[in-house]
């Protein structure tokens, strides 16, 4: 199964737009005033979107990987990346879905740690937000992944996209 085009293409975006926003940061460095510091809560917090769709993205990609079936939203503007069929896949395979969000959350936390400027705010604020969001898809995920590697069964229905699984 192929990710449709339009998921690749806003990521792209998304990642050039946070390139831009960053150089716009380490070019305002010296700058002081509300605007300023807006601007790099705003910078960090698009950081940590960043982060939480490498975290979805590493559910995708372990999904495929295991050749999964997944449906995808029709629009390009969905709150989530993908659907996990729990009813056409095994227990391997939601076990590789689970997985590799988490892999993909310490990714993120990792290269966020290792590249962000820890000294400045927006840098501050995308460490900090990245770390937390791993912790929360944690507490929220892990009970579950913890359930069925243990012998229990998928759950029936996982969050889909507009609360209904989309059509084919």
């Amino acid at each position: 199964m192929k990710v449709p085009p339009r998921f690749v293409l806003r990521e792209l975006g998304l990642l050039l737009l946070l390139a831009a926003a960053w150089w716009a940061e380490s070019r305002w460095v010296e700058l002081e005033g509300t605007l300023v510091f807006v601007y790099r809560v705003f910078v960090g917090l698009l950081t940590v979107l960043a982060g939480a769709l490498l975290h979805e993205w590493g559910h995708l990609l372990a999904s495929l990987v295991t050749r999964a079936v997944v449906h995808f939203p029709p629009g390009w503007a969905a709150k989530l990346l993908f659907d996990f069929d729990v009813e056409a896949n095994d227990r391997r395979q939601f076990l590789a879905m689970s997985w590799g969000g988490y892999l993909g959350s310490a990714v993120g936390v990792a290269l966020f740690a290792a590249l962000l400027p820890w000294d400045r705010l927006a840098g501050q604020v995308a460490i900090l937000g990245a770390a937390l969001g791993m912790l929360v898809s944690m507490i929220i995920e892990m009970p579950t992944t913890l359930r069925v590697l243990r012998g229990a069964e998928p759950p029936a229905a996982l969050l889909t996209v507009a609360g209904r699984r989309p059509e084919d």
